[in-house]
């Protein structure tokens, strides 16, 4: 899938811990587990008290941690993934005609305020 993605709002972060790519991050600094509350989407990697750009509005893009179908909400699996939502908040939806076949694909997401 395509790299590119439209942020309309990015906000510096001090990582709390190790960031990786394209992995939702929280409010608090740290890359989200399973179902949890995001502030966004990492831009690039961070090493613990790295500054880093997240996208928290707009879109951004993040990767999947298993297949997600076309058009899906999604939530954080353990790692800070895109995974199909079950039952924890809803972090993004993904954006028109994005698709995730398998886990480690990079797709775009519509970043939801939650």
């Amino acid at each position: 899938m395509s790299r590119q993605s439209y942020p309309l709002l990015s906000l510096e972060v001090i990582a709390s811990g190790a960031i990786a790519e394209a992995r939702f991050v929280t409010p608090a600094g740290a890359q989200a587990g399973a179902a949890v509350n995001t502030l966004g989407v990492a831009r690039v990697a961070a090493a613990d008290k790295d500054a880093i750009p997240v996208d928290v509005i707009g879109t951004g893009i993040v990767e999947a941690g298993a297949a997600i179908a076309a058009g899906s909400l999604v939530e954080t699996d353990a790692s800070g993934r895109a995974v199909t939502r079950a039952a924890g908040p809803i972090v993004a939806r993904l954006a028109p005609g994005q698709v995730a076949t398998a886990a480690g694909q990079f797709i775009e997401v519509i970043l939801i305020t939650n």
